[in-house]
């Protein structure tokens, strides 16, 4: 029997781009089931992500047009991980393989067939990974590759210059739903499932319309989000940071004391340099990594829920 093939597309104010990437995807779609590796039945899920423009108007619009269009719509805007697994998970009871992709066009849609046939070998999580960042700023090229190399070095288990682009097949998303996290780094998540996985290698593109929906700042907040949600290092690091700098406080310590028997200080310089360097070198560091964990806890114990669909173009399946 052929999968059925859920591509799920995650959109946020793409009113310009949606209508010249979504016949793309339709196209592909078309082929891959001529060619017998999916199902008909397989569909084109996108996700809008409280887009403010007419993405939610356009989406409607493919769905009533064309049967293998779907779409679910949050409640307000969540952010792109949020997005994605509330595509997955509207998916991955009535499909067998999954694949998320931006709808930006800079991914090559033509990686779905290498993508397929590894799900065809047996894989269940296959990654799309760029080969390189040429069509990258010097800036951008520089701080992600940076990034991945501060995963690795925090202990992150991660793909070398994958995002968000990869196949999932149904099995490996029922065991992926029990990740109950409300912190998402999908592309550090996904490895830690297991299941037999491989790579698949394509070029990336320029973006064919609109702007970037990801600026500096949720660039920033994403690395952020991926250290602190899957690896302790930053603490383990702060202790020892501590005792580094307690034992440099230690021999300022028997500096200051010298300095003041030679009577070589004022009033009160001995005590303040031995303040300033141990609280100063330790307490505003930890304090800093230690507040960025606390409001991790601070918000995953509420239980909040991670997405909330206001609207379908189909009737229900799932919600969480």
């Amino acid at each position: 029997m052929l999968p059925v093939l859920y591509i799920v597309i995650p959109c946020y104010n793409e009113e310009e781009v949606l209508p010249i990437t979504a016949p793309q995807f339709l196209a592909k779609l078309q082929q891959l089931a001529a060619e017998g590796k999916i199902a008909e039945k397989s569909r084109i899920l996108f996700v809008d992500d409280g887009s403010r423009d007419k993405t939610w108007e356009i989406i409607s619009r493919l769905a009533a047009e064309d049967t293998h269009f779907l779409g679910i719509r949050q409640s307000r805007n969540r952010g792109h991980q949020n997005a994605v697994l509330a595509g997955l998970m509207e998916a991955k009871d009535v499909c067998d393989i999954t694949i998320s992709i931006d709808c930006d066009g800079q991914d090559d849609v033509n990686a779905m067939d290498e993508m397929v046939d590894c799900w065809h070998d047996g894989c269940h999580i296959v990654y799309g990974v760029r080969r390189n960042r040429e069509t990258d700023t010097f800036f951008k090229r520089t701080t992600a590759q940076g990034f991945y190399k501060l995963l690795r070095f925090f202990g992150v288990e991660s793909v070398y210059n994958h995002a968000d682009y990869r196949l999932v097949s149904s099995q490996a998303l029922q065991a992926f739903s029990e990740f109950r996290e409300v912190n998402l780094f999908l592309r550090g998540m996904f490895p830690l499932v297991g299941f037999k996985s491989t790579s698949v290698y394509y070029d990336r593109q320029e973006r064919l319309a609109g702007e970037s929906k990801y600026p500096l700042s949720k660039m920033l907040n994403l690395a952020i989000d991926g250290i602190t949600s899957l690896s302790v290092k930053p603490l383990r690091m702060i202790t020892m940071l501590g005792f580094f700098v307690a034992a440099i406080s230690f021999l300022g310590v028997l500096w200051s004391i010298v300095q003041h028997i030679r009577g070589m200080t004022v009033a009160g310089w001995a005590s303040m340099t031995c303040i300033i360097c141990f609280v100063a070198g330790v307490q505003l560091v930890g304090i800093g990594v230690l507040g960025e964990y606390i409001g991790k806890i601070y918000l995953e114990v509420k239980g909040r829920p991670r997405y909330i669909i206001s609207e379908r173009t189909h009737r229900e399946v799932s919600e969480e």
